[in-house]
């Protein structure tokens, strides 16, 4: 049975001349491009290479990509046999583990933009956080998505790096950045976008560097060896956060190898929980060494698509999220994958203002300091964050709109992700809560300048 990796994605372009097809669901017409036929094998440790060729001289089957995971390989087998050939595989003494090689599929849905402004900068208070800190140029915050625009006037100067992992040489650093989709830029701009430059939009940790790592392709598609290999390059080519947002429902051992790998390099690594309204668990937000993200909406409450449960860390904002596009263009779109970037934003300016810090120390500031909104405890287990308390520059909570307590959800016991089956979560009804009327905030820059607002 084919498992699909989905990568979050709502999106309306921001600009004169809107093009319908964007309001049409695009989740699986890609993927039929993409052939059903591979297998990642991982071959226990020291395992010789003429052991290896053996091996696939001898079950007859090609070896397509090495992956940057130790002792791991993608083949290509005959379409329609991938589960037999798994089988045989786990019958050999010399294989650790086999499991397809899935499909990511973007997912775009409509969305309606009610904002004037990046009213998520100022709920998580970044405007009194840039009082202490922007980030840094050497802290690099790595976007693993679609790509990021080098021609955008807000992130051609951020980049640093990038490398396409789309490819069957596995990641190739490439002289020019680019996205063929959209999602991606839109992530890198929300995590770190040109501020101050008199044009655009702002990012939430704006003097921070990034790395474009590319590993879904222009329909939003790409293999699950495709994300392993990106999170392996970036971890290995100086990014100090990592940003994930993409996940799916079904467990990947070479996914979970992938994030403890980073994690071990000293990487804090930010994963968008899911879109599924419901405590489903999604992947590789759910393994315990990624920041698990909820969405939320102006009023605090959990957005009504957002994926929550005990094993979701944080919420941030996620409901029509002002930023970056394709072609120099900006666009609200709404996802967790639009909450995400807000936590490694922050991560990047936890590591601005205290640069000797470990992804421990990182990632524990940001859980503690979060503002406990409704839903906390209950949704996630932290709060939606808050940058200025998390710098050390703020002591008041701001006040939430109250909205009605959620009815808790029962889950299963979590267990250590292993090759086995995801075990069932045994779920009560979504609570949907009642929405306050949302009052015209005011901008941000309004405050920082008066006199642009007069």
């Amino acid at each position: 049975m084919k498992r699909v990796l989905f990568l979050e994605i709502s999106l309306l372009i921001f600009s004169l001349f809107i093009n319908p097809e964007l309001f049409t669901p695009k989740a699986s017409s890609k993927t039929l491009d993409l052939p059903k036929n591979r297998i990642i094998v991982k071959f226990k440790p020291y395992t010789s290479t003429d052991v290896k060729n053996s091996f696939f001289q001898n079950f007859g089957v090609a070896k397509k990509e090495t992956l940057r995971l130790s002792q791991t390989y993608v083949v290509n087998v005959p379409e329609g046999r991938v589960a037999e050939f798994i089988g045989k595989f786990l019958k050999n003494p010399i294989v650790d583990y086999a499991e397809e090689d899935n499909i990511a599929n973007a997912v775009e849905t409509p969305n309606d933009p009610l904002f004037p402004n990046q009213w998520g900068l100022s709920k998580i208070q970044s405007p009194s956080s840039w009082d202490i800190s922007h980030g840094l140029s050497s802290v690099n915050i790595a976007v693993v998505d679609t790509g990021v625009s080098a021609s955008h006037t807000d992130l051609g100067s951020k980049i640093t790096k990038a490398a396409n992992c789309t490819t069957s040489s596995g990641c190739v650093l490439i002289s020019s950045s680019f996205d063929d989709n959209g999602h991606g830029s839109h992530v890198a701009g929300m995590a770190s976008s040109a501020t101050n430059n008199l044009a655009g939009v702002s990012g939430t940790a704006y003097d921070t560097s990034l790395i474009s790592v590319k590993v879904l392709d222009s329909s939003g598609s790409g293999y699950y060896s495709w994300v392993a290999n990106g999170i392996v390059w970036a971890a290995d080519n100086g990014a100090k956060v990592v940003n994930l947002s993409l996940g799916g429902t079904s467990s990947s051992t070479t996914l979970y190898n992938a994030i403890n790998y980073a994690w071990n390099k000293g990487v804090v690594i930010v994963a968008a929980a899911g879109n599924s309204n419901s405590s489903q668990r999604f992947y590789p937000a759910y393994y315990s060494n990624s920041i698990a993200t909820a969405a939320t909406d102006q009023n605090d409450n959990r957005a009504s698509f957002s994926s929550y449960g005990s094993w979701v860390d944080v919420s941030a904002p996620g409901v029509s999220i002002l930023s970056t596009y394709n072609n120099g263009d900006y666009a609200y779109l709404s996802g967790t994958s639009m909450a995400t970037p807000f936590v490694s934003g922050l991560a990047g300016l936890l590591y601005g203002a205290n640069p000797a810090w470990t992804n421990s120390q990182v990632r524990n500031k940001i859980q503690s300091t979060a503002d406990t909104v409704s839903g906390t405890g209950t949704y996630w287990a932290y709060g939606r964050i808050n940058a200025c308390k998390a710098l050390g520059g703020c002591t008041q909570t701001p006040t939430a709109t109250p909205t009605p307590t959620p009815t808790p959800v029962e889950l299963t016991p979590t267990p250590t992700p292993t090759n086995s089956p995801t075990p069932t979560l045994t779920l009560t009804p979504t609570p949907t809560p009642a929405l306050t009327p949302t009052p015209t905030p005011i901008p941000w820059w309004c405050v920082r300048w008066p006199f642009l607002c007069q």
